[in-house]
């Protein structure tokens, strides 16, 4: 069976280094078709992936729609939406980055709008893949923590200069700033392990200097199962701190250092690569009370899967990795916590 063809909106960061990358591992998918206009990202799409046409904007790739399995759009937050409207319109399943669209309405529309017209379409929320992530909810669902009642997560960068591109510009049309782009993590991660959220409390901080957007951020949510969820990131964390913190009635968690794939792509290993995924020996957490407590080895991490599942659901053998509305809820609690920041106060969902 030929391969099916994808088409890549974008090749910065995410086309880039983790869509294209992990398309052309995927036995059965290939990189059909790569759009951009900047004439550098041209070049090195088109020595990347010398196999696939390298296109100039939106309405090139549409006119071979016909000749296209599924579509990725890895675009500013902004151009999320739109493109994906184009893209289901025009009957092609497709893969929105996170964050879905800038707003819970918007991304809402284009669920409802793939589904009258029965067209696939998923959100990459690629950690939840993660290795540290895995390791997390393997323990959960074993019962090794017993009933967890608190969970901290921390999503931390030393950028203490603010960058020049869209993620750190000031209009809330580009739904820049730190709460949508690793909030998107982690809000996600949180809500994957604990469910529906009942309430919502952010701190929201411009920390650098003449920065447009939020660069500090720590919010707490009430799940409706009483769990509470802490959650940091922050672009002036310039120490190791915990990644996440577990806390149930038998037992804590504790673990450092982050999942390693996005680097080991930057690094040229792919999946099945030898120690693809394989965080080191000595980022493993500890489990355990007071003085007994026990090493737990960290989980491969599986970014592979996702884009194997992608496969099979266009196949008709499986679903889709990530279900769209969990993604519109996820950007419920982001909302709710940007207008928690503004206004001080706890908000209900």
């Amino acid at each position: 069976m030929a391969d099916l063809r994808v088409g890549i909106f974008g090749y910065g960061i995410g086309g880039r280094v983790f869509h294209a990358p992990l398309i052309n591992a995927t036995p059965g998918l290939t990189p059909a078709a790569i759009v951009t206009s900047n004439p550098e990202r041209v070049e090195q799409a088109g020595a990347d992936y010398p196999d696939a046409e390298v296109l100039p904007d939106a309405d090139a790739l549409f006119a071979k729609a016909g000749e296209l399995d599924l579509v990725v759009v890895s675009t500013p937050n902004r151009t999320h939406g739109p493109l994906a409207l184009q893209a289901i319109e025009a009957g092609l399943p497709v893969v929105v980055d996170k964050p879905f669209a800038p707003t819970a309405a918007e991304a809402a529309k284009v669920v409802e709008a793939a589904k009258a017209k029965g067209v696939g379409l998923t959100v990459f929320q690629n950690r939840r893949f993660d290795s540290d992530f895995l390791t997390v909810r393997k323990l959960i669902d074993a019962g090794r923590l017993g009933a967890v009642f608190r969970f901290e997560s921390r999503y931390d960068r030393w950028v203490p200069e603010p960058r020049d591109n869209w993620r750190e510009f000031g209009d809330p049309a580009e739904a820049g700033g730190l709460l949508y782009d690793l909030g998107a993590h982690i809000v996600d991660q949180a809500l994957q392990l604990f469910g529906p959220v009942a309430e919502v409390y952010a701190e929201v901080d411009k920390r650098r200097a003449g920065v447009s957007v939020d660069d500090d951020v720590f919010v707490a949510l009430h799940h409706t199962n009483g769990v509470r969820s802490h959650l940091w990131a922050s672009a002036l964390a310039g120490t190791r701190n915990p990644r996440f913190r577990v806390l149930g009635d038998k037992a804590t968690f504790t673990k450092y250092g982050l999942d390693v794939q996005e680097p080991q792509i930057k690094d040229g290993l792919r999946p099945g690569d030898p120690g693809w995924g394989v965080e080191p020996a000595s980022d493993a957490g500890r489990l355990g009370v007071n003085d007994d407590v026990e090493t737990v080895p960290t989980e491969v991490g599986r970014y592979e899967d996702f884009y194997a599942q992608v496969r099979d659901a266009l196949l008709g053998k499986g679903s889709f990795p990530v279900d769209p509305v969990s993604a519109v809820e996820a950007l419920r609690v982001i909302e709710a916590a940007h207008l928690s920041g503004a206004e001080k106060r706890v908000v209900t969902l």
